[in-house]
């Protein structure tokens, strides 16, 4: 029986901490990381860079005299909510050419994201975009970006490790609903709603490690960390705060581990079925991770204890799960 995890969902509200933790985590031993976290070294995916390459699409087009395609405006949210689903069927793509190994191609990497974006809406039935542009004005938007394409591609991959054997695979992303909302969450918000597109691939192999904040200290952290000179990095993007009231106001993880039926479980309907996956909350109510930003020679042995310690006792209760489930599907 496997004692690490094969794939990790890293999820929690925005600036909960889940970015600095693989952070933290990248900088463990790999001894540390497979005896004390259950992880062999990590390989880390996020759906964040296409949020932002979005909106760099929409920044281009209003550069063009053409309108925003995406968002709403700036600092709103998706026209179409169902954009959260068509994310996590690029995160899709990632993990399935990532295990497959598939060769990334940055000549015209605007274009290739283009066509992704466009299969991955069609996907969750929401329009296509870009294909339906003219020539000259695609054309116009895919010179203005080609740069942050070709970023996003060359991170892929430089992801590729010369072997997953013994690795991990991180996937990183946030969810949520409006301020207020009762459970469940209505449809595309949610965990439930995006959970849901998890390839198969993906969901018969993963558990859930869930950074638990307050929404108050989720806003509180995202005002903290929010860098305008930085807006395309993973540890200091700012999400603007009608999209914090109203997609991240509350989320659903606590439902979905209420409603199961197995213990330390979450459960979902996907694929025309019932998926419990295993889960464990990382206690981060009272900030551990925010210190994680600063250079490692600033990090002080007490911040690092704290952090350590609540992961460690979280991926402790995290493997227990896991057996169990492995367990039951013999």
């Amino acid at each position: 029986m496997s004692e690490l995890f094969d794939t990790v969902l890293l999820l929690a509200l925005p600036a909960s901490g889940k970015s600095e933790i693989r952070k933290y985590l990248s900088s463990l031993t790999a001894e540390q990381c497979r005896e004390e976290m259950h992880m062999g070294p990590t390989v880390q995916l996020d759906d964040f860079p296409y949020v932002h390459f979005m909106r760099c699409i929409d920044d281009a087009l209003i550069d063009v005299g053409r309108s925003r395609m995406y968002f709403e405006d700036p600092e709103k949210s998706f026209f179409d909510r169902r954009a959260w689903g068509a994310l996590v069927h690029l995160l899709n793509q990632d993990y399935a050419d990532l295990l497959a190994r598939r060769e990334i191609a940055l000549t015209n990497a605007a274009e290739t994201l283009f066509e992704r974006l466009d299969r991955a809406h069609e996907a969750v039935g929401s329009p296509i975009r870009v294909a339906n542009l003219d020539g000259a004005t695609r054309a116009k938007v895919a010179q203005a970006v080609e740069a942050e394409a070709r970023t996003i591609l060359e991170r892929l991959k430089e992801n590729y490790p010369d072997t997953l054997e013994g690795k991990t695979i991180v996937l990183e992303f946030a969810r949520g609903g409006p301020h207020g909302s009762s459970m469940p969450l209505p449809e595309p918000h949610g965990y439930q709603y995006s959970l849901a597109h998890l390839s198969e691939q993906i969901l018969s192999r993963a558990v859930i490690l869930y950074v638990w904040v307050t929404p108050e200290e989720s806003r509180r952290k995202n005002d903290a960390r929010a860098d305008p000179n930085d807006p395309g990095s993973i540890l200091h993007h700012g999400v603007p705060l009608y999209v914090m009231m109203n997609e991240y106001g509350c989320d659903d993880m606590e439902h979905l581990m209420q409603r199961s039926d197995r213990p330390n479980t979450a459960l979902l309907e996907a694929h025309g079925r019932s998926w419990h996956l295993p889960v464990a909350r990382v206690d981060n109510r009272v900030d551990k991770t925010s210190f994680i930003r600063n250079d490692r020679s600033q990090w002080k042995p007490e911040e690092v204890q704290a952090i350590h310690s609540e992961l460690a006792a979280a991926t402790g209760r995290l493997i227990e799960a896991y057996r169990n489930e492995l367990q039951r599907k013999g």
